[in-house]
């Protein structure tokens, strides 16, 4: 007579741990977080992207969002919206050249931004001297990921009708020259979602002279929201 067969033991299913940018966007945020995308939408309403009822509504969401990625859902359809996290991020070689030449540059023709947008953003060669002249249109100087041979950079911003954003490392000296005519210059602390690292660079310093005709300058400290939080 066979003997009785002992049934296999079945592994049961594990389930799958969640990646890290799952984690991520089930993150709970800050009030300070909260009031970065408050911003950002209010920048956008301020565009013409947004209707002032959408503005509202998505300012009520805002504060009540408990996790990124509800803050995610809520500017996707921005252009300067928080990122979703990318399952395979693509991969710069570890040697990639800056955006705007290799050559160190002193002063860099006047950037002009006419019923127009503008943007220097990511690895991109800072000359010593900038001037910018914006007039009913958007400018964004990000510095935090730039190539800066220069340990002090000079900026002369005039803007007319318009929105200047100059964003330098979390450890720069700034000198800021302000002259507000019905309009704003501001200078803001980073938020702090996420993780900032030291940087072990000496800090550089800029001078900023910012002219705003009914128009607003905005100087921020460290990385945007999504860099904070390490998405790309």
């Amino acid at each position: 007579m066979a003997q009785d067969e002992v049934p296999q033991d079945r592994p049961q299913d594990v389930p799958a741990q969640p990646t890290g940018d799952e984690l991520a966007l089930r993150r709970r945020v800050s009030d300070l977080e909260r009031e970065d995308v408050a911003e950002l939408l209010r920048e956008a309403a301020g565009e013409g992207r947004l209707s002032y009822a959408e503005l509202e509504d998505r300012l009520g969401e805002v504060y009540a969002a408990k996790t990124y990625g509800e803050l995610v859902q809520l500017t996707n359809d921005l252009p300067n919206g928080l990122a979703v996290p990318n399952p395979h991020p693509a991969t710069a070689p570890y040697d990639a050249q800056p955006q705007y030449g290799t050559d160190a540059v002193a002063v860099a023709p006047t950037l002009n931004a006419f019923l127009s947008e503008s943007k220097r953003t990511g690895n991109w060669l800072v000359p010593q001297r900038q001037e910018v002249n914006a007039v009913l249109g958007d400018v964004t100087l990000d510095y935090t990921e730039a190539n800066m041979p220069h340990p002090v950079i000079y900026i002369d911003v005039k803007s007319i009708l318009a929105d200047v954003k100059i964003r330098v490392p979390q450890n720069a000296i700034v000198h800021l020259d302000s002259n507000p005519i019905l309009g704003a210059v501001t200078e803001q602390e980073a938020g702090l979602g996420g993780v900032v690292e030291p940087s072990t660079a000496p800090p550089k310093t800029f001078y900023i002279r910012g002219t705003a005709i009914l128009g607003e300058i905005k100087i921020k400290r460290g990385p945007r929201l999504s860099k904070r939080l390490r998405l790309h």
